[in-house]
């Protein structure tokens, strides 16, 4: 295989993988609490995130010596709380709500990137972004007379990822890949074990088998993205993003049996078809993102 074949594979496994993610934390969500199954995860990340850095050229220690801290640390307690904020949209909105509205991330990243990351933001990136907020309306679908205020949860959770976002990128400018990862895991994982013990609950013993499963899945997946990156510049990673969200929207129907309305499908590829151009602008102005490691919705 070539490089780049290598790389694509590594990164659609770990798109698969992470859908798959998705769906066994939309299971339990449903029956114990968000925050107890993202500790548990974040535990897993943060062990894998430390064996990395400690097996890397430089070293635990070096890799630990962020020029930022203060901001690795922040963008680890958000990430956490997303995490808590996605497995709880899971369970209460649904999987294909909730991806087809998380697929506008890049859209408030391109607003927000202006005024935090000093970004000239051109007229075309605009209107994309304008055509993109009306696919996520048509999503929400606001006028409708069975609109469910619960569809607040995954809009929230979009703004906490698009934040994370933007400070992995201004935390790029200064500080190692590695070394974000490392405090990604470490961070979230010390900030949610704060509250999560509190909410700690014996789970059957299948469910158990899903944990299991869940934070097994969550290493792999870390573990060939960061792969696929060896091998392709984040701006091909990226959009590939959003075949996790096809998938997650087909899990959502094909084994929760939930709903996916025209207006949904209809949001959700204008929203994707503006972010793609998006990413492709700011790929071509020399501007692509910092590669976001955890993808929305995972640890």
């Amino acid at each position: 295989m070539t490089p780049r074949a290598t790389g694509l594979s590594f990164a659609l496994s770990a798109i698969f993988i992470f859908a798959m993610q998705d769906g066994i934390s939309r299971h339990l969500g449903g029956a114990y609490p968000p925050v107890f199954i993202a500790m548990i995860r974040f535990w897993v990340f943060a062990g894998f995130a430390l064996v990395l850095a400690s097996r890397s050229s430089v070293g635990l220690r070096a890799t630990a010596a962020a020029r930022r801290r203060g901001l690795q640390i922040a963008r680890g307690v958000l990430l956490a709380t997303q995490i808590v904020v996605s497995i709880l949209s899971f369970s209460k909105v649904g999987l294909a709500a909730t991806h087809s509205l998380y697929a506008g991330t890049p859209l408030v990243v391109a607003c927000l990137s202006m005024p935090f990351l000093g970004e000239k933001v051109g007229w075309e990136r605009w209107a994309a972004t304008g055509i993109g907020f009306i696919g996520i309306l048509l999503i929400v679908n606001p006028l409708h007379a069975s609109f469910d205020a619960k569809i607040a949860l995954p809009v929230f959770g979009m703004m906490l990822f698009a934040a994370y976002s933007v400070m992995t990128r201004l935390a790029s400018r200064t500080d190692s890949p590695g070394t974000a990862f490392l405090y990604t895991g470490v961070a979230g994982a010390v900030a949610i074990s704060v509250v999560g013990p509190f909410y700690w609950t014996n789970l059957t013993l299948g469910d158990w088998f899903w944990m299991l499963v869940l934070c097994v899945s969550s290493t792999c997946g870390h573990y060939l993205l960061i792969r696929s990156l060896a091998y392709l510049d984040a701006v091909v990673v990226q959009p590939m993003y959003y075949i996790q969200t096809v998938l997650v929207c087909m899990i959502g129907v094909f084994v929760f049996d939930e709903v996916l309305t025209a207006n949904m499908v209809a949001g959700c590829a204008i929203v994707i078809c503006s972010g793609i151009f998006i990413i492709w602008r700011e790929a071509r102005g020399g501007r692509a993102a910092a590669p976001a490691v955890d993808p929305a919705g995972t640890a």
